[in-house]
């Protein structure tokens, strides 16, 4: 299987619920999935809690420290938080950290932080960091109001950088859209055609998404290596 880079059109999208649900989705059809976060920030006494979260859908088999290597306070973009800590972001320690996970199990599920063109470090963005870990990209997308517009540039970006899609998950968050929104999301339907690969519906708090909100016939096919 191809592995996956879950990134999302803006933050606070919610990658993580998609993330965690699409690993147990996959584990519960026999597939060993491991999960990573590579840099995780607004990191408080708590830990790293989205980390935390894809580990328990994983099975809290594998240390958290190679799931989230890289940990910072400020709930800022990496570069921002790095800098307000004094500490460089290396990529190697991703890298690294992600080929023992990798070792590890069958395909990995990734987390990056916020959207697409984040910056990991002065010289390279999460589009970066997908494309050098040879990741295939799964793009989390807002139910409400502008996510045409996210989603379309987010797509674009993907295509103009070389990094393969395997499809869009919309993600409604915790709360009811409005008639408009509604509307303005089925065009946004119609669009994606066959590159929709899910739709989480309203959560409540603590909900999780769950093998039922997935196309995982049509996923999986698209992670199918073909050597």
């Amino acid at each position: 299987m191809k592995s996956l880079f879950v990134t999302g059109t803006d933050t606070g999208v919610g990658k993580t619920v998609v993330a965690a649900g699409l690993v147990r989705a996959l584990r519960a059809r026999g597939i060993d999935v491991g999960v990573m976060k590579p840099v995780e920030t607004g990191v408080d006494a708590r830990g790293p809690l989205d980390a935390q979260a894809l580990r328990t859908a994983s099975g809290d088999a594998d240390p958290l420290e190679l799931v989230c290597p890289l940990r910072f306070a400020l709930p800022a973009a990496p570069t921002v938080a790095a800098a307000a800590e004094g500490r460089p972001i290396d990529l190697h320690d991703i890298e690294l950290a992600y080929a023992e996970l990798a070792r590890r199990h069958s395909m990995m599920v990734v987390e990056g932080a916020g959207g697409l063109l984040v910056p990991v470090d002065a010289r390279h963005d999460m589009a970066d960091l997908a494309r050098r870990l040879g990741l295939t990209a799964l793009v989390c997308a807002r139910a409400s109001l502008g996510t045409i517009n996210h989603t379309r540039l987010t797509l674009e970006a993907l295509e103009r950088r070389g990094v393969e899609c395997a499809g869009v998950v919309i993600s409604h968050g915790a709360g009811a859209i409005s008639e408009a929104d509604g509307a303005n999301l089925q065009d946004l339907r119609e669009r994606l055609g066959s590159l929709l690969v899910g739709e989480i519906p309203p959560l409540a708090p603590h909900g999780m998404a769950g093998p039922e909100h997935f196309e995982l016939d049509r996923l999986t096919q698209r992670l199918t290596r073909v050597e």
